[in-house]
């Protein structure tokens, strides 16, 4: 049996916090399974893509400025307004599904306040996470954080599809917007964060802006680091939302083979997770670099040819490294960064990470008609591994050591 991790049983703060993103994120893994059925109800394909994108469309706008905002007004309070919005949101959509009511452009217009609120939450999470633990376990946090998110990627899409059979779409965003509520409800036990600036001590909000660039700006492993995560994010990550499954449909047996090969992933970022409790690398940007090779190996395995198994056993392997990847990253700018700056540093990450996403999304489709789908996918791989040689190149990458 599996021991608790410490960070878990040693800080009560934590441990509270991890109880409300518990909550939240498996009611974030029942959604987009709801949803997507919920609009195919009374849309098409093509409604769909617009109301996906209406979700991820507030990150690129909205992000980098959720890190100003949570500065001035507190990263707790910023994450207990983001669900509480969130909440109203998913009971609006249930309460449309479940009366009839729903159009397409309803829930796309539901779903882009959705994405601006969850835009706003995940700047403040970052931050708060280093006011939760002290310093020497930020990583033990982050790694159970995004351990307890991939397993919820497992277990959420199976307790959407009970929900669904047994109840409905409607019944279960209920279920969803549910969750928020009660997160909301355990963050408001956690004491208060006070605002990073008050008073008459807010710069302007333009000036917010530009102090957390600087940040960036002085730091060439964080330069670095934002973009090759950019060239992941848009090269290489279409392979597994869009290419990945045309590829199942065409040269495997479809939507069971793509089935196995998402889940031999999942139960390899679980491993990566477990890795992250121990492994305490010195040099913690080359560890990245490392990482983002192996994630980046992702659509060529995908292209590799080698069967629904061969390609479920690498892609495995590519979990391990992606979810190592992740919580590398995020612990070196937490732990790196002064914490004042850390939520702005953090927005300007998710905004990379997400914001920037619908563009590879749209342009992958295109580029693989032009070239072939194997073609593709292996240049996918050798752009992402470009980005990672290029980001150790760096002086500073190889110089920056792990406090």
């Amino acid at each position: 049996m599996l021991a608790v991790p410490a960070v878990l049983r040693e800080e009560p703060r934590f441990r509270l916090l991890w109880w409300g993103q518990t909550l939240s994120v498996f009611g974030d893994m029942v959604k987009p399974v709801a949803l997507a059925f919920a609009v195919l109800d009374i849309g098409s394909t093509g409604d769909l893509a617009v109301v996906v994108a209406a979700g991820l469309a507030p990150f690129a706008l909205f992000a980098v400025a959720g890190g100003v905002w949570t500065d001035r007004l507190g990263r707790r309070e910023v994450m207990i307004a983001s669900d509480l919005v969130r909440f109203v949101v998913q009971a609006a959509i249930a309460a449309l599904l479940l009366t009839g009511e729903a159009e397409v452009w309803m829930l796309a217009a539901l779903t882009a306040v959705f994405g601006t609120a969850d835009a706003m939450f995940s700047p403040a999470l970052a931050g708060l996470i280093t006011e939760t633990v002290p310093p020497a376990r930020i990583q033990d946090a982050n790694a159970v954080l995004a351990l307890t998110r991939n397993m919820a990627t497992i277990g959420g899409p199976l307790l959407a599809a009970v929900l669904i059979a047994s109840s409905g779409t409607g019944e279960a965003i209920a279920v969803d917007a549910v969750t928020f509520a009660l997160s909301a409800a355990i963050l408001w036990r956690l004491p208060r964060t006070a605002a990073r600036s008050s008073g008459d001590e807010h710069p302007p909000f333009g000036e917010a802006l530009r102090a957390g660039w600087a940040v960036i700006r002085r730091r060439s492993w964080l330069m670095g680091g934002l973009g090759a995560e950019a060239v992941y994010t848009v090269v290489v990550l279409p392979s597994v939302f869009v290419l990945g499954p045309v590829l199942a449909k065409q040269d495997l047996n479809g939507a069971s083979s793509w089935a196995v090969i998402v889940a031999a992933y999942g139960a390899g970022s679980i491993l990566g997770n477990v890795a992250a409790l121990r492994w305490r690398p010195s040099r913690p940007m080359v560890a990245v670099g490392g990482m983002l090779i192996i994630a980046s190996s992702q659509a060529a395995i995908i292209g590799s040819g080698l069967g629904t198994g061969g390609i479920a056993a690498l892609e495995a392997v590519a979990g391990v490294g992606v979810a190592l990847y992740w919580t590398l990253w995020d612990t070196t700018i937490q732990s790196q960064v002064p914490p004042e700056a850390v939520a702005r540093v953090a927005s300007y990450d998710y905004g990379i990470a997400v914001g920037l996403m619908p563009v590879g999304l749209l342009v992958a489709v295109p580029v693989s008609d032009a070239l072939g789908l194997h073609a593709t996918l292996h240049l996918m791989t050798v752009a992402g591994v470009l980005a990672a040689l290029l980001l150790l190149a760096l002086p500073g990458v190889r110089a920056l050591r792990r406090p």
